[in-house]
């Protein structure tokens, strides 16, 4: 019987995955890896293989002896080493539609939280006290801001969509995106340095590459206004988190509004925890029922596709070989 093993998953259990796979004749197995010896184990002799968070490096790949295709419960594929992939000729596939509404509507939530202190004033109340538990000038409208918005993909898409009822000046970067499609969403299209230099809230949505990687450190930071918001529901290692406890501390940022970080789940004792002008979540803004659903059917489906030896869909490393039939 081939064998779907699955590296880790936040969910009750697998019984979506099972109830697709089983009826294809293959047998379901789940488990927590958290490190390369842990999957390198874990995955030898399967056949089809879906990851969530597990650090699926390139040891990890080159110890895969049958291995067709590796999903990624999710948009970005970090944790999957793609080159090497590649060079062993296995698919890697993602789930590119998922959670695009719930992750806009989460940074908007991001957005009206830091700019109206809505934490801060709820706590100040719940704690007995009563009136602003700010200082009138944190007290900020969006009509009156300039958002800037580094990411054009789907997500930013739906961002700008749902912050142009505010009425903040809208700027956007995406070295990737035709300007033309930037100024037809209703935004404004700026290179970086302009972006940071302009807005009040930079919100960020690209993915995690090498040219992204820390694209908000000590340097960027710098180029930022005194007092700017920043929102990170991209990916943790666009930020440099010691730039960023740093800008934090010495008010260069006035907010951080975080649902994804460097290193998860953030250690007891980091100083972002503490922190009264951040407001972190742990990595959860593309959650709702129907999300999930979704993500966990769409995966598995691409694993029945390489099952039976159709086309794939999704593939984010160029490998465009059909798998091999499970029924052959």
């Amino acid at each position: 019987m081939h064998r779907v093993a699955i590296t880790d998953y936040t969910f009750p259990s697998l019984e979506i995955e099972e109830r697709l796979l089983t009826p294809l004749g293959l047998k379901v197995e789940g488990a927590h890896c958290h490190t390369s010896t842990e999957l390198i184990d874990f995955l030898r002799g399967a056949n089809f293989v879906i990851t969530q968070f597990a650090p699926v490096n390139r040891d990890v790949i080159e110890s895969l002896d049958k291995a067709q295709i590796i999903v990624r419960y999710g948009i970005g594929v970090d944790n999957v080493d793609l080159a090497a992939a590649r060079e062993k000729g296995i698919p890697v596939c993602n789930v590119p539609d998922f959670c695009i509404d719930e992750v806009a509507e989460h940074t908007l939530a991001f957005i009206l939280a830091a700019t109206r202190q809505v934490e801060a004033n709820a706590h100040h109340v719940r704690n007995g006290s009563w009136g602003l538990a700010v200082p009138l000038a944190a007290m900020r409208c969006l009509r009156s801001m300039t958002v800037g918005v580094i990411g054009f993909g789907k997500i930013g898409r739906e961002v700008v969509s749902r912050l142009k009822p505010f009425k903040p000046r809208i700027l956007v970067h995406d070295p990737v995106v035709a300007p033309a499609e930037i100024t037809n969403a209703g935004a404004e299209p700026a290179d970086l340095a302009s972006l940071l230099s302009a807005s009040d809230v930079v919100t960020l949505h690209c993915p995690a590459t090498e040219s992204t990687k820390h694209l908000i450190n000590a340097t960027t930071v710098a180029q930022m206004k005194d007092g700017a918001i920043l929102v990170n529901l991209a990916r943790g290692a666009v930020v440099c988190t010691t730039s960023l406890v740093a800008a934090l501390q010495a008010g260069k940022l006035s907010f951080a509004a975080l649902d994804v970080l460097e290193t998860e789940p953030i250690a007891a004792d980091h100083p972002l925890r503490t922190m009264k002008n951040v407001i972190i979540h742990s990595h959860i803004a593309s959650a709702s029922p129907a999300a999930v659903m979704k993500l966990r059917t769409d995966a598995a489906n691409l694993v029945a596709l390489a099952a039976q030896g159709q086309p794939l869909r999704n593939i984010v490393n160029g490998v465009t070989k059909v798998p091999v039939s499970a029924k052959r």
